[in-house]
């Protein structure tokens, strides 16, 4: 990027609430969200998120050290409260002195208020209206309402982004930022055209050069076209994943009727691993929303945040 011209900055209430100069913020994708991926999309301006999500709270603070040591602008962690050590995870996040946490997957009132005590700034993902209500109530700094175009685990209402994001806008007064189905600089246009403040960005980051997933997945979302992903076990937690032999495996398993507990002795353990990280193409899970069709090359993460920029002013640009 030596040379580069670099667009110039968007001030919403989303980078004036974590000091950012562009309102794009990476998602804290398991297998993929590491510190080098934090540590390049901060540098670029926006907010690098380290996914706790796959990690060990003795992974989470050598992951955060790194980070901190290679940057001094924000990032973020993400901690799935559905983990049974979140409490453990939250925990570092705090002693570490990270003051940006990312919620997903579980209740908000469970930990924001210990957040809040520590002056964290708390945002948490949502996928329905009444959920950003509650996060809201819980006291929440802001909320991702995240679309069921987005990649992994989705809402169990399938609520497309471009419906969710504006009813979330009109119940809500806290920041609010997009997501899924967003990959490039227009769908941050049309973010904050449906009143978002901002975007999240998760599967155009996990096909990055920082990214820490296995090129074997890579390659794969670059392939993907419009249709190449598939939400499937929804008995269990729906989830959108490329359509690898395991993901058409479940659809067949769910479209024959198999019961919860058929679902959960073929999903098994570390599908998620196996396929991001490790790029088993055959028994992985390839975890990536629809947006895979937008991403055709695989890019340094401080690149895929300037184009971002460029296109999202050359859209609005177009619209005036």
């Amino acid at each position: 990027m030596a040379g580069s011209v670099w667009p110039a900055p968007v001030q919403t209430r989303i980078t004036g609430l974590f000091g950012i100069r562009y309102p794009i913020i990476q998602a804290g994708m398991v297998w993929a969200a590491g510190s080098r991926l934090a540590v390049a999309v901060s540098e670029a301006g926006g907010l690098g998120m380290i996914g706790a999500g796959s990690m060990k709270p003795d992974l989470l603070r050598e992951q955060i050290r790194k980070t901190k040591g290679r940057t001094s602008r924000p990032f973020a962690v993400n901690v799935p409260l559905i983990r049974g050590d979140a409490a453990d995870l939250l925990q570092v996040v705090l002693d570490e002195g990270v003051r940006i946490v990312f919620t997903s997957s579980g209740h908000p009132l469970k930990f924001t208020e210990r957040l809040k005590k520590e002056r964290c700034i708390v945002v948490h993902v949502v996928a329905a209206v009444r959920h950003a209500l509650k996060a809201v109530a819980a006291g929440c700094d802001a909320v991702v309402a995240e679309g069921f175009e987005a990649g992994g685990h989705n809402g169990v209402d399938e609520i497309t982004t471009l419906a969710l994001v504006p009813q979330v806008a009109d119940a809500v007064t806290v920041p609010l930022l997009a997501a899924g189905g967003i990959a490039d600089g227009r769908g941050l246009a049309a973010a904050l055209a449906l009143g978002a403040d901002g975007v999240q960005v998760g599967t155009r980051f996990a096909a990055t050069v920082e990214s820490s997933a296995h090129e074997n997945y890579k390659n794969a979302v670059v392939r993907a076209g419009d249709g190449d992903t598939i939400l499937t076990l929804r008995k269990l937690a729906p989830v959108r994943m490329i359509r690898t032999p395991f993901a058409l495996k479940a659809l067949e398993a769910e479209r024959s009727g198999a019961a919860r507990g058929e679902l959960e002795t073929l999903l098994g353990t570390k599908r998620e691993m196996m396929g991001i990280f490790e790029g088993n193409v055959e028994e992985g899970e390839f975890e990536a929303g629809q947006s895979s069709g937008l991403v055709r090359e695989i890019l340094p993460a401080g690149e895929v945040v300037r184009r971002m920029m460029e296109q999202y002013h050359d859209a609005v640009h177009r619209l005036h």
